[in-house]
């Protein structure tokens, strides 16, 4: 078993690789049980909101799912990354427009998220490289 996790020793590491597996397997969850939030955040530009807030859901457990197995990690951990940008979009949107958006307070906290993108982007690619101790 511990052969087909083969997580790293740093304990810190593997508290951000189960942390990314539950995040981001419950929120793709999310785009299929709740799409409504997702689908309003699409810009405008983009059409069919709706498959491509299913699109990026799938995208998500598949990421998340996809970071728990050594094989898969590193794979899964570029993923996320992608996927990250590719919903940035969406985040600028948001920004650029956020009387659209009331329930997130406003412009700052807007921006806020815009940035918080990049951390994001930066613990999925850090959770997933493979440490020199376990690398093949």
């Amino acid at each position: 078993m511990s052969d087909f996790l083969r997580l790293p020793r740093n304990i810190l590491k593997r508290l951000a690789l189960a942390g990314l597996a539950i995040f981001y397997t419950y929120i793709g969850i999310t785009h299929f049980t709740n799409p409504e939030p997702f689908v309003a955040i699409v810009p405008p530009y983009l059409p069919a909101a709706l498959a491509l807030v299913y699109i990026s859901g799938v995208a998500e457990i598949m990421g998340g799912l996809g970071v728990i197995p050594y094989a898969t990690r590193k794979w899964a951990g570029w993923g996320l990354v992608a996927l990250l940008f590719a919903v940035y979009p969406a985040n600028i949107h948001m920004a650029m427009n956020p009387d659209d958006f009331p329930d997130f307070g406003g412009a700052t906290p807007l921006y806020i998220r815009l940035a918080m993108q990049f951390v994001l982007l930066a613990w999925a690619w850090w959770a997933t490289q493979p440490d020199t101790e376990t690398a093949d």
